[in-house]
């Protein structure tokens, strides 16, 4: 049995826990309800639409936060919105991160189409593209149409298997060069997706990782919007599966025994602090190869683009049986990380006015769980 006696004996050196930009999973997947949709999705739900969406609300998004709202039309449409009240205004002030979100949403959604013998016919922002934030205004309008012509993706197979691996990776094991042009190959038009495995250019956006991420970790503002979506142990999971989940058998026995809790988490004093910064920042620099995207503008269609594309690159990887690890934290928009940005184009824009969308960590991990998600019937606008 852990006791506080004993943590406080050995130390939290042992603890796992794991993150993007503050986003803090544990890494297996114990709380069980938060992982029924995965199984869902293949069991299906006697509805073309529902079906459809059973794999898009698997679709990876910034701090877990599941930000999409669904009306389904008559016939076979259906509208997806965005939850304002899931926003990130500190980690991602101009919404950016979130529409890349739900261009991985739309990509599943037409993926999935394809293998049930529908075509997704998808109109962006149906209503008017927002501006400087996104609004109550549809962010897609879906209509699935019958149609025999249409050819499975192949990428899809890998829809139920994909994982962001937080964990550290092999990195005795090189990534061969063919294994990348796949990755890159991946993409979709308007977006471009590169890959590298160079020292010289490894350890300079590793540094550059471990920098941006301290500075998230380190501005309270930034780190306690992470904080305050944070579900510490099985059950509090499974009561909010959105989020960031630490429910791992290490961190909810912390929990159990007050020792893991919000405050913590948010104490730089604290040595759950201390331990968990300390992970994060093994983790960025466990590196076998980075992975990228760019496109030409920064509007929001080229956000959507961007997280269809990101989307498919995540799934090629793992179709190559690579993990992967979004490290987007220098591309975030908020001024503290200014100077982290300027320079994250200055590496690896190649032409004037190209935005850096993405950015991840590539190798070889060991196994994880999926991440929870919340029912899809939760996701639907009565």
């Amino acid at each position: 049995m852990v006791t506080r006696r004993t943590l406080l004996t050995t130390g939290a050196a042992s603890i796992v826990i794991a993150g993007i930009g503050g986003t803090w999973w544990g890494t297996t997947g114990p709380a069980k309800v938060a992982r029924e949709p995965w199984r869902r999705a293949s069991a299906g739900f006697g509805d073309p639409r529902l079906d459809v969406l059973a794999y898009a609300i698997l679709a990876p998004n910034p701090h877990n936060m599941q930000p999409w709202r669904v009306e389904l039309d008559e016939g076979l449409g259906f509208r997806v919105y965005c939850d304002l009240e899931r926003l990130l205004p500190e980690t991602d002030p101009p919404n950016r991160q979130i529409t890349i979100g739900f261009g991985c949403f739309l990509e599943l959604c037409r993926q999935a189409a394809a293998e049930a013998g529908f075509r997704a016919d998808i109109a962006y922002f149906p209503d008017g593209e927002p501006g400087a934030l996104l609004d109550a205004r549809p962010i897609a309008a879906v209509e699935l149409a019958d149609d025999a012509s249409v050819e499975s993706d192949p990428l899809f197979l890998n829809v139920l298997d994909r994982r962001t691996n937080r964990l550290e990776y092999d990195t005795s094991r090189p990534i061969d060069a063919d294994l990348l042009s796949r990755v890159e190959a991946a993409t979709v038009e308007g977006v471009e997706v590169s890959t590298t495995a160079d020292t010289g250019l490894l350890e300079e956006l590793i540094t550059l990782a471990v920098d941006a991420w301290s500075v998230e970790w380190s501005t309270q503002r930034t780190r306690g919007e992470s904080v305050e979506v944070s579900r510490i142990g099985r059950a509090a999971v499974d009561a909010n599966p959105y989020g960031l989940a630490m429910d791992d058998r290490m961190s909810s026995s912390l929990g159990r025994i007050g020792l893991m809790t919000p405050e913590a988490l948010d104490d730089p004093e604290s040595m759950i602090y201390r331990e968990s910064f300390a992970f994060y920042e093994r983790a960025c620099r466990s590196v076998s190869a980075f992975v990228w995207s760019t496109t030409p503008t920064n509007s929001r269609i080229a956000q959507l683009d961007a997280g269809r594309a990101w989307v498919r690159v995540q799934l090629a990887a793992n179709a190559v049986g690579l993990s992967f690890h979004p490290l987007s934290q220098a591309l975030q928009e908020f001024p503290e990380m200014a100077e982290h940005y300027r320079r994250a184009h200055e590496l690896l824009a190649r032409k004037d006015g190209e935005t850096v969308q993405m950015l991840a960590r590539l190798g070889f991990g060991t196994p994880i769980g999926p991440a929870p998600r919340e029912a899809l019937e939760s996701k639907l606008i009565s």
